[in-house]
């Protein structure tokens, strides 16, 4: 199937006409697995990680792992169909026109002049963040497609704010649910400021969603940043370091779900780590306002 969604003109996966045919080849994957994205949609359990293996990436047939900045997959490879066919039958696939410049598949990988930052460019270890904290429109669900794995084995850090909620005071939690804190947007958004004041835990008392960014998000005040490190240290506890091998794919559940990433040290000879990633949104409506003519990437 992704094979043959590769080769349908014009082999561009930010193409409005491919991407459509990719929505339609969607319907007919495995009903094993439509029946278990189905499934994952409606409730991402404790955990709120989707893992699928076996999927038919050729480590060996693959090019040198890309180094450059904002770098993205425009062309329909194999991976990238891939990567669209399963985010398209989990939801609809969108990007942000200040990141990467609006595409919809993006490389993961190691950047020379961006080691240092906290970004997914970075090969510093990444602190645990939402996805697009600061952003009103944040994705539902982040997808990450293994090419080529690190060599020191670093792998996606995950934690769930399902696991972290009884290991935090009532205290805390209510202060997290105040509107005391604030994000800066990530450095791979090329011209976004901040958000606006919010709480970083909303929804349901027992079963809230979460939002932040342990490297951009302040607290306004010092009950605030008191609640805030204990949310860090909480998630700390609980998290879990999923090593995914070529050929895997997990979904990150974004509303309940942070995550990060360890150092590692790039060799910058093609052979790094390289992931496919893609955003996924449940309903496009929404945040249509913010979406030009329509179409996948927002402003």
């Amino acid at each position: 199937m992704a094979d043959g969604l590769s080769r349908i003109e014009p082999r561009a996966v930010d193409d409005p006409g491919w991407v459509a045919a990719a929505r339609a080849a969607s319907c007919e994957l495995p009903l094993r697995l439509r029946q278990t994205v189905r499934a994952y949609r409606n409730d991402p359990g404790a955990d709120g990680l989707l893992l699928v293996g076996g999927l038919p990436i050729a480590a060996d047939a693959l090019p040198p792992t890309p180094h450059v900045p904002e770098s993205a997959e425009p062309d329909a490879t194999l991976p990238a169909a891939v990567a669209m066919l399963i985010g398209l039958q989990l939801g609809e696939i969108v990007a942000y026109r200040d990141e990467k410049r609006g595409s919809l598949v993006q490389n993961v990988v190691p950047v020379r002049a961006l080691e240092t930052s906290q970004s997914n460019g970075g090969s510093v270890s990444l602190e645990f963040h939402t996805e697009n904290a600061y952003h009103p429109h944040r994705p539902d669900y982040v997808g990450l497609l293994c090419l080529r794995p690190a060599r020191e084995g670093v792998g996606t850090t995950v934690a769930s704010v399902r696991r972290a909620l009884p290991l935090l005071s009532d205290k805390d939690v209510a202060v997290l649910r105040e509107p005391r804190f604030e994000t800066a947007a990530p450095p791979s958004f090329r011209n976004a400021d901040r958000s606006p004041s919010h709480p970083v835990l909303t929804g349901h008392p027992d079963d809230p969603d979460i939002r932040v960014d342990f490297h951009a998000t302040r607290a306004l005040d010092d009950e605030g940043a008191t609640a805030l490190h204990h949310l860090g240290a909480a998630l700390e506890s609980v998290h879990g370091d999923p090593e995914l091998r070529p050929g895997e794919m997990v979904f990150l559940d974004n509303r309940l779900v942070v995550h990060g990433r360890g150092a590692f040290t790039p060799r910058y000879d093609g052979t790094d780590r390289w992931l496919h990633r893609v955003f996924v949104h449940l309903d496009n409506r929404r945040n249509r306002e913010r979406r030009t003519g329509g179409g996948a990437v927002l402003t």
